[in-house]
């Protein structure tokens, strides 16, 4: 399982030019599942995702995670982060779980980060979606499980 965590000042999802998620300071955190991820991996992830300090303490320090800066989620389902790119010029996808687990897993994730008392929004799973953010720093990082 993969989270790649952006740091941003506000961050939102639509889908058919309707808003579904929306957050103000936070992490937007794109999700990828592969085919050998489970329960264990989701909740491992959010643990890290939720502890990973990338927010600035009183001297500015990356010290704080996000629920200590008082930060929100926006979670949303990318299968392009499970892409094998290491040939050819068109990505593989074969490492992806199949849409049905990748959405079971993506939900299990979304409600282990909320049952952890964050504000969590969402986009739409296997959904058209754009998104925007204004990225803080920029800081991202590539977490996997």
């Amino acid at each position: 399982m993969i989270a790649l965590i952006q740091r941003v000042l506000n961050a939102s999802v639509t889908v058919e030019g309707q808003t579904v998620g929306n957050i103000g300071p936070g992490l937007l955190v794109l999700l990828g599942v592969e085919q050998d991820d489970n329960e264990q991996k989701a909740v491992r992830l959010c643990e890290r995702v939720l502890g990973y300090r990338i927010f600035g303490d009183e001297n500015d320090k990356m010290n704080l995670n996000v629920q200590q800066a008082g930060g929100s989620l926006l979670v949303v389902s990318q299968f392009t982060l499970v892409a094998d790119t290491q040939k050819g010029m068109r990505p593989s996808f074969s490492r992806g779980a199949v849409p049905q687990e990748a959405d079971r897993l993506y939900q299990y994730f979304v409600g282990q980060c909320r049952e952890r008392g964050i504000e969590t929004q969402t986009g739409e799973f296997a959904a058209d979606m754009k998104v925007a953010l204004v990225n803080d720093g920029p800081v991202t990082f590539w977490l996997q499980v």
